[in-house]
């Protein structure tokens, strides 16, 4: 897959970095990719790097408009500081994918099924630093969507009832999943996230990859996150000891 970050570099490298980005800098037209009636699509650095080796798979649904904030950022930052778009990809992948208390939520789910000990890591939290190679985190629309200028929930319009969005969910996002050479663990954040997956196992779109299905969305505002990881914690143990088994 092409990285673009190229074409979009001049355009970043422009964008003050004494200060934190608004949206008066990042949705304008010079990042604008598509637009259908109330839904826009613009371009953020934070897709494009791919780990190849990487053992856990983190599905959001799109970035919001914080992670798309922090990537510019970091991408300026890297650019202002002499990294190659290579370097840049990667850094602002590790810096803003799901950023904020959402990882410290994951770490806690994680930990206390076990998939640190699985990966003979001392905490879940490291795959955010020290054990880089074991994570890819993505979403299954890879760049920022918003409706009506806020940030896309998965809701309205729903997946399945724009074409365009579709397009990003059932191509593109398949094609990323697939560049992953080995089976992984996929985990899925939310019930549109994981509709999403489902149907791309369903139709043969992406290959056979253990799904922790019924993984609390790791977000704050996700009020029912701890009955739902109790409900789900027995299946979710099992899913990843049967991964580690056969891997």
């Amino acid at each position: 897959m092409l990285n673009s970050l190229s074409i979009f570099e001049r355009v970043i490298r422009d964008l003050p970095i004494d200060r934190s980005l608004t949206r008066q800098d990042l949705c304008v037209d010079s990042f604008l990719l598509q637009q259908d009636h109330e839904l826009s699509v613009y371009y953020s650095p934070i897709g494009e790097y791919i780990n190849r080796s990487a053992k856990i798979v983190f599905i959001g649904i799109t970035p919001g408009f914080e992670q798309m904030r922090i990537a510019y950022e970091e991408a300026a930052d890297a650019f202002h500081h002499g990294a190659t778009i290579e370097e840049t990809s990667k850094i602002v992948k590790y810096s803003a994918s799901f950023a904020g208390p959402m990882r410290r939520n994951l770490t806690v789910m994680l930990d206390e099924l076990g998939l640190n000990q699985l990966l003979e890591i001392p905490s879940t939290a490291a795959l955010f630093h020290t054990h880089q190679e074991l994570l890819h985190m993505t979403s299954i629309l890879r760049h920022p969507v918003f409706y009506r200028d806020k940030n896309y929930t998965g809701h309205q319009p729903k997946i399945d009832r724009s074409p365009l969005l579709q397009h990003y969910a059932y191509e593109h996002f398949a094609a990323e999943l697939n560049q992953l050479p080995h089976p992984v663990i996929l985990v899925p954040f939310g019930r549109v996230v994981e509709s999403t997956v489902r149907t791309l196992l369903h139709q043969g779109r992406i290959k056979k990859h253990t799904v922790l299905f019924g993984f609390p969305h790791p977000s704050g505002a996700n009020g029912h996150r701890k009955r739902q990881f109790e409900e789900n914690k027995d299946y979710l143990m099992k899913q990843l000891e049967k991964y580690f088994y056969k891997h």
